[in-house]
């Protein structure tokens, strides 16, 4: 307990704006819960309009110079960050636990995966470029320049609360771009702390400004009208998504929406059965279920779909549900009593249609905001869990014998994030990503996210790339100069 307290302690809980902490207007603050207990840890700022304008000032009034700085040092800030995270680990994945519940292990991971965006795109500060050419017909020349879009406004989601800032942030401080970064107001804590890290490296004052808020739309909307505003970056819901993507067009706002999911893992008949029971437990269980890319509808070939049931019903039965804090947990609980409330309604959604509940099915026992790990076969396709994201460790099977028609199924929804399948055959792994209508598809592995590589949605799971050589992009603008010989 005094080193859970300790950790809370290291963070300051008020606004960083123009690299002063401070107070929000009228000394505003809210309470800071842990999901597993309901218990309140701490309380942070609760920034106001005025607060959210103050930020995108600062934001402004450093852009002209945070530009002009060389890349070689935006570099250099970004690979110090990069070391000082990985020195704080446990700080950082003990408040992750704390204020969102996933179990250290997993948090000590998300620092690790959250970590390597500032080393990648430290790398990529120094490698933006433009092109020369002859023009066609000879007469003039043709230069192209790659200049920072400028402020930013990043808008990050409570279940990732490191990775899902240092994504946007890295590629931002590498462009040469500020920022006035709203975390979700569940997972405060985490990108307060990353401010402080920034600090201690020497980024400028004004680079970044974080505001925590209960009132995300009547803080954020001002500023996504303001003229100063030149990007908004949202992770997050899709509804959510499209009313900013709305609010944006007033000022024609560069925008990238990373957006809701509904991933399909597929089986074929051909598949190694266990590598696909290890490769759900990857895609269904990352985050407690909580992730825009968790599998959220298994299809299975008839041929193996009840070996492939029993098997991995085994292994979600297994998992050690409790406070992510304890050791051994593998399973933390879920954000609050609302994710529990729908994910028990998905369920007797499902069952009330016919489906069976093979392990799991309830929540958990005593305080906290826990679901026990579920297989659900038999779920038809109008079930609820079918269409909608569950958000949570359950897990419904459906069973398929067609190769064209599981691919209709899977492509029927309007959300387009991740699918994943398994196979044998190389054949089969052209034809079916392909057709496939996602950003990113994960052949025999549960786990596509990779810091190196492009990460977004088509339809209605977002539009943008984050990570890789496309999403430093996200945050330049492209200048055309004509010189006439």
């Amino acid at each position: 307990m005094a080193q859970t307290q300790q950790a809370v302690e290291q963070v300051k809980k008020q606004l960083f704006i123009g690299g002063e902490w401070r107070d929000a207007e009228g000394g505003k603050t809210f309470e800071v819960d842990n999901p597993a207990t309901g218990a309140e840890l701490t309380r942070v700022a609760d920034a106001s309009v005025a607060d959210g304008e103050a930020a995108l000032t600062a934001a402004a009034d450093a852009q002209a110079d945070w530009a002009a700085t060389a890349p070689r040092d935006r570099s250099e800030l970004l690979r110090a960050a990069y070391e000082l995270i990985v020195e704080r680990t446990d700080v950082l994945a003990e408040l992750m636990t704390l204020e969102m519940g996933k179990p250290l292990a997993e948090s000590r991971g998300e620092v690790t995966y959250g970590s390597e965006f500032f080393r990648w795109f430290a790398e990529e500060a120094v490698r933006i470029s433009g092109r020369w050419s002859v023009a066609p017909n000879g007469q003039t020349r043709l230069m192209t320049m790659k200049q920072p879009v400028g402020p930013t406004l990043m808008i990050t989601p409570w279940n990732f609360p490191l990775a899902m800032g240092t994504r946007k942030i890295g590629p931002a401080i590498a462009a040469g771009c500020t920022m006035v970064v709203k975390p979700a107001a569940e997972t405060p804590l985490t990108m307060l702390y990353l401010a402080q890290l920034l600090e201690e490296v020497g980024l400028p004052k004004g680079v970044l400004n974080v505001v925590t808020t209960t009132d995300s739309g009547g803080v954020m909307e001002p500023l996504i009208r303001d003229p100063r505003s030149r990007k908004l970056t949202f992770t997050g819901s899709t509804p959510v998504g499209r009313k900013l993507v709305e609010q944006s067009a007033d000022q024609l706002l560069r925008a990238s929406m990373e957006l809701g999911g509904n991933a399909p893992f597929i089986v074929f008949g051909d598949a190694d059965v266990d590598k696909a029971v290890e490769g759900a437990m990857l895609a269904k269980m990352r985050n407690i279920g909580e992730a825009c890319t968790a599998a959220n509808r298994l299809f299975v070939h008839a041929d193996i779909a009840d070996e492939f049931a029993k098997k991995f019903a085994a292994k979600m039965d297994a998992l050690s549900v409790g406070d992510g804090m304890g050791d051994g947990v593998e399973v933390g609980p879920l954000i609050n009593q609302k994710a529990v409330d729908k994910v028990t309604s998905l369920v007797r959604d499902a069952t009330d249609r016919g489906a069976t509940i093979v392990t799991g099915g309830a929540k958990g026992d005593g305080p906290g905001f826990f679901f026990n790990p579920t297989v659900i076969t038999g779920v038809p396709g109008d079930a609820a869990m079918a269409k909608e994201e569950i958000f949570g460790p359950v897990a419904g099977i459906q069973v398929f014998t067609d190769e064209d028609d599981v691919v209709r199924r899977a492509n029927d929804t309007e959300f387009g994030l991740v699918a994943y399948f398994f196979t044998r055959d190389v054949a089969r792994v052209i034809r079916v990503s392909e057709a496939l209508e996602y950003g990113m598809v994960g052949v025999n592995q549960g786990i596509v996210s990779n810091p190196a590589a492009p990460f977004g949605g088509v339809k209605s799971s977002g539009f943008g790339r984050e990570g890789g050589f496309e999403g430093i992009e996200e945050y330049l603008e492209t200048k055309y100069v004509g010189l006439a010989l």
